[in-house]
């Protein structure tokens, strides 16, 4: 079997490592480490499909691994983390709602498998996801994690049951239909000038994040919830101007197309 074939594989597979030792740290009560270790599996999540296409190693089998392994980080994970944070203290309530969550990200994740073989999707498409996608799913689920660490917990908001509320909320936000901005597209190609900027720039995010996580976390959290109102009035001007191609002013699908009166005048003899 050729290299290329299996270098995306362990990529997937040090995720996948790095998400169960997430559950480790947490029954630890290493925190710090719990939450990074699963901000380093999103990162390798997000690397691995790159270096598959770059090496040409896209495969039938990494992709089903791709996805059992983002089950296990990104639904199975933050939901244990969450009950042995917090969520016992709630329960049975505690327990539904990480089940809820996890759930909700097995079904996240089939639909995303699914919709890859749609072939009517417009090409303005691959701007959103359908749903919060699992990784950031993951990440802001554990909101309340990160609030606690900082001190801005507010009191209401240390509750069991409400973060179990808060739970089941980010669940349901996985597999809704809201349109959410993607960000594949963002920056394919970077003018010449902006270059080195962009290298301190995403060099200071690096190290701020390992500076201080929680922080760094919890506004990346609260700004992409913000996003979402965003992204849907985005994603609808888009859908709007996609049907206005297909209708015209007064209402008519299609009347004014050249093709179709050409199509139409010859089914008449003309």
């Amino acid at each position: 079997m050729p290299l290329r074939l299996i270098v995306p594989n362990m990529v997937t597979l040090l995720a996948l490592c790095s998400g169960l030792t997430a559950v480790r740290m947490a029954f630890e009560g290493r925190w710090e480490f719990a939450v990074g270790a699963v901000l380093i599996a999103a990162v390798l999540d997000g690397l691995d499909g790159r270096v598959a296409r770059l090496m040409k190693g896209t495969s039938k089998f990494g992709a089903e691994l791709d996805s059992l392994a983002d089950f296990v980080n990104f639904g199975v994970v933050p939901a244990l983390m969450l009950y042995i944070w917090i969520l016992n203290e709630a329960g049975s309530l505690g327990w539904i709602s990480a089940l809820i969550f996890a759930i909700c990200a097995a079904l996240r994740l089939a639909r995303f498998n699914v919709a890859l073989d749609d072939p009517d999707k417009p090409a303005w498409a691959s701007k959103f996801f359908t749903g919060v996608p699992a990784p950031a799913g993951a990440l802001t689920v554990l909101l309340p994690l990160y609030f606690d660490f900082l001190g801005l917990f507010p009191h209401w908001f240390a509750d069991s049951a409400v973060v179990a509320a808060y739970t089941i909320a980010i669940a349901f936000l996985l597999i809704s239909r809201l349109p959410t901005f993607s960000g594949k597209n963002f920056g394919t190609r970077v003018r010449r000038d902006y270059v080195l900027p962009l290298f301190v720039f995403a060099v200071l995010i690096v190290a701020l994040t390992a500076s201080y996580p929680f922080r760094m976390l919890a506004g990346g959290s609260v700004l992409y919830l913000l996003s979402i109102p965003f992204s849907w009035q985005q994603h609808r001007k888009l859908v709007l101007a996609d049907t206005g191609k297909s209708i015209d002013e007064d209402g008519d699908e299609s009347d004014t197309d050249l093709d179709n009166i050409a199509d139409r005048d010859k089914d008449h003899g003309s």
